[in-house]
């Protein structure tokens, strides 16, 4: 199977590290918060296998990825993403994003429509909350809990608590979480977050929107699952994935998996 390692050379300041792996239609994975391309790594053999190529480019700042990262908004990091995608000569793909991913993935879409054949969003908090609530689309004190799972100066055992709580439904395992944080990126994508106002990117264009959302997620809750479609009409298709939290992809790798190629399948 065709898989390989390279740069993606955006300019003299900005080179943008890249999985690539099969070959056929193209799906870009794109991670979660303060998290790298090897948080995804279950997917692509897989999704390979089935006929598709998988590229995983490393989060601007992450890895062997850099750029400057300073009073950038998803805007820019939506363009690292894009000219990755162009260099790989075969667009439009398929737009995968994780959590935060979710973010940059619409960001992708609807800067670049062009480049975006559609969008399948994994635990995704949407940026709004039900029409008619007054509630935040995400907690303060589950940001807190967010952001204690990558604090280095913490325990193990510490962590895991805040991990338990944020991110993995109850009986599922936290630990392989403990690894692949880089806090220092965390507070980059948060600060990037706030930034950018959200109905610049809400819409993710016009692709069509594949939502599978985790029964026992607490950040992007089952209360919520819905405000995408109900803003955004019949483009948006919701999965629920039992047995998950927000983690989801270490959780129910393989439900995650077969929602993508069903949807993929029946889209195409």
């Amino acid at each position: 199977m065709h898989k390989q390692k390279y740069q993606v050379n955006i300019s003299r300041d900005i080179s943008i590290e890249v999985y690539d792996e099969g070959v056929g239609p193209l799906i870009i994975l794109l991670p979660s918060l303060g998290r790298g391309a090897k948080d995804l790594e279950g997917l692509p053999v897989p999704l390979a296998l089935e006929g598709y190529r998988v590229l995983r480019p490393e989060p601007r700042g992450n890895a062997a990825s850099n750029g400057f990262l300073e009073n950038k908004t998803l805007h820019d990091w939506a363009s690292d993403i894009a000219a990755v995608i162009s260099q790989a000569n075969q667009d439009p793909a398929w737009v995968v994003g994780h959590a935060h991913g979710n973010w940059i993935a619409r960001t992708v879409a609807t800067d670049y429509p062009h480049l975006v054949k559609g969008l399948i969003l994994l635990a995704a908090s949407a940026g709004k909350v039900p029409k008619g609530s007054n509630a935040l689309p995400i907690p303060p004190e589950i940001r807190i809990a967010i952001e204690n799972c990558a604090r280095p100066e913490i325990t193990d055992d510490q962590r895991l608590v805040f991990l338990q709580e944020a991110f993995f439904a109850p009986g599922n395992d936290a630990k392989s979480w403990l690894t692949g944080w880089n806090f220092d990126l965390m507070q980059i994508q948060t600060a990037t977050q706030r930034r950018t106002p959200i109905d610049e990117f809400f819409h993710g264009g016009i692709a069509p929107i594949l939502n599978i959302q985790a029964k026992y997620d607490v950040i992007a809750p089952p209360a919520y699952a819905n405000v995408l479609s109900d803003y955004l009409g019949d483009r948006v298709t919701n999965v629920q994935i039992d047995h998950a939290g927000h983690a989801l992809i270490p959780e129910q790798c393989q439900a995650v998996i077969q929602a993508i190629l069903a949807y993929i399948r029946r889209t195409l």
